[in-house]
């Protein structure tokens, strides 16, 4: 499974404007309503939310993985933004999140949740990486910049 079986171009934000955790999550839920991915995006956002308040999903090194499953969508989609001034996400080094890569699965996927997540997290783990994407100007940068490290990763 590669990435961008489950990102759309469309999907990628180069500047959230939102500069909190709830604010940004919100953003990108109503993206993935605006673009067609789920139809109930606030529905998609309390799931998102709930499972935060299970814990942080900002793993450290300026990222966060928001992730859910829920009834409310059929295949798996995702969303990513990038915040410039950076986001208070409560993450676990304390540090503001910069890139926020926003996963959502239905209830019955799991297996591929999870998959996708570990994909998710071993691209951001790269430091290279990391600082190329926060150099990116456009959305169409950040999908071509995810694809061509996705494709790198095997």
């Amino acid at each position: 499974m590669k990435i961008v079986d489950f990102l759309k171009r469309e999907n990628c934000v180069a500047s959230l404007s939102s500069t909190a955790k709830e604010e940004a999550l919100r953003e990108l839920c109503d993206l993935l309503r605006t673009n067609g991915d789920v139809e109930d995006g606030p529905a998609i956002f309390e799931a998102v939310i709930n499972r935060e308040r299970l814990g942080s999903t900002g793993i450290g090194d300026h990222v966060a993985i928001p992730h859910a499953k829920t009834p409310e969508v059929e295949y798996i989609t995702a969303a990513f933004g990038l915040s410039r001034s950076g986001v208070e996400y409560f993450a676990v080094d304390d540090k503001p999140v910069r890139l926020i890569f926003l996963l959502v699965a239905s209830d019955n996927a799991t297996g591929v949740h999870l998959k996708a997540l570990a994909r998710i997290s071993r691209l951001l783990k790269s430091e290279t990486f990391r600082k190329e994407i926060e150099n990116v100007k456009s959305p169409e940068e950040i999908y071509e910049t995810i694809e061509r490290e996705d494709i790198k990763l095997g």
